[in-house]
């Protein structure tokens, strides 16, 4: 009894090791260069958006069947791109801000509204909701249609 234990823990663990060693292979990271961005509307988004700021460096990440691309600015600001170039996360650092013309007009006008003084310093958006957090600690979240669903100090 005690062998086909040994046998059955045996193959369970063989089962873990390998399932680990896949999904570890599944998962990869590599560094590209700005130029090699894909999609081109990830390039031109950025081009437009961030006219003069330099790019320090790209990475796609691939998971599974999806990729992400990330690209960090030299002043620090990042943007993340989902697999079909849209932008998922903007996000400034040392005292930089989101450009105004990024953020939807609907959370801008709340925001002016309700924190006349603050700064966007991130914005992401998915398929659920927009995220907002402020240079004064405040973070929210608004649903697709721009309707405040939490907020956060």
């Amino acid at each position: 009894m005690k062998s086909k234990a040994k046998r059955i823990v045996g193959w369970m663990g063989a089962a873990l090791l390998t399932l680990g060693l896949v999904t570890s292979c599944m998962e990869r990271d590599r560094l590209i260069t700005a130029d090699k961005l894909r999609p081109a509307a990830a390039q031109a988004f950025l081009a437009e958006s961030f006219p003069g700021v330099d790019v320090s460096f790209a990475k796609a990440e691939t998971e599974w069947f999806s990729t992400e691309y990330k690209v960090v600015m030299v002043d620090g600001m990042v943007v993340v791109f989902d697999g079909k170039g849209n932008w998922t996360d903007i996000d400034c650092k040392y005292g930089a801000e989101v450009p105004a013309r990024l953020i939807p007009p609907q959370i801008a006008a709340y925001v002016a509204k309700h924190f006349p003084e603050a700064r966007v310093l991130k914005l992401e958006r998915d398929r659920r909701d927009y995220e907002v957090e402020l240079d004064n600690g405040f973070e929210m979240k608004f649903d697709l249609d721009f309707r405040l669903i939490d907020l956060d100090d």
